[in-house]
């Protein structure tokens, strides 16, 4: 967990100078994890998407009078209604998912006495198609936001690997940004960060820090 300020992503997207008008992030978890609170404290419309009581109670908390942030108490899923998440503290799943972090990294055996029922939403319902930044951190479900999403976010950043585990979606994931011209830009040790092809051009050292990461987890994945 990062609970610093000055996010990676944050200064890369400054580097760059790409305008960012409003920002969603689906899978908080704490607010001061938060992937994009560097963009939440500089005033940036804000979406934040979390189906977890506890850490819902926090964010409200955290950024009570911040006018910029609304709070979708809900998980995003391929339906609307309720769906079944398996409690892991910061890695809190979807139950019915094949595979997710807590299981594969961390041996997680599904308990019973800690599932909760919680509301679901397609991503649809809550996009109005304006999204500059989106991140995507729901532990094995991430497919499901871009399922139905209607923005074309210039950056998305969504988990896909981490240690021994792979998105169960992966594929999918792939293919959806081929198909909508998205080019990745770069790793680190659970997300990949795409960007809309012709946003900018990718600098010879940020490709060689990506294929060295590409090593690195293949190498951490492998021994």
């Amino acid at each position: 967990m990062n609970f610093q300020s000055n996010k990676l992503i944050f200064k890369k997207i400054n580097a760059r100078l790409i305008p960012i008008q409003k920002v969603c992030e689906v899978g908080v978890y704490l607010p001061e994890t938060s992937n994009i609170i560097d963009f939440i404290k500089q005033g940036k419309e804000t979406i934040l998407v979390e189906p977890e009581p506890r850490s819902i109670e926090a964010i409200e908390s955290y950024f009570e009078g911040y006018n910029n942030v609304t709070l979708i108490p809900a998980a995003i899923y391929k339906h609307n209604g309720t769906i079944i998440l398996s409690k892991a503290e910061a890695s809190t799943f979807v139950s019915d998912l094949p595979t997710s972090p807590a299981l594969k990294n961390d041996s997680y055996q599904i308990d019973n006495n800690k599932k909760i029922e919680v509301e679901c939403k397609l991503f649809s319902d809550i996009d109005k198609g304006d999204i500059d930044l989106l991140s995507i951190d729901t532990e094995g479900s991430e497919w499901y936001v871009l399922l139905t999403i209607i923005s074309r976010p210039k950056v998305i950043s969504i988990e896909t690997h981490g240690k021994y585990y792979i998105n169960p979606f992966i594929k999918e994931i792939k293919n959806w940004m081929i198909e909508n011209d998205y080019e990745i830009w770069f790793k680190d040790k659970s997300d990949t960060v795409y960007f809309k092809k012709g946003l900018f051009n990718i600098s010879l050292k940020e490709n060689i820090s990506l294929q060295l990461t590409n090593f690195y987890l293949w190498f951490r994945r492998n021994k």
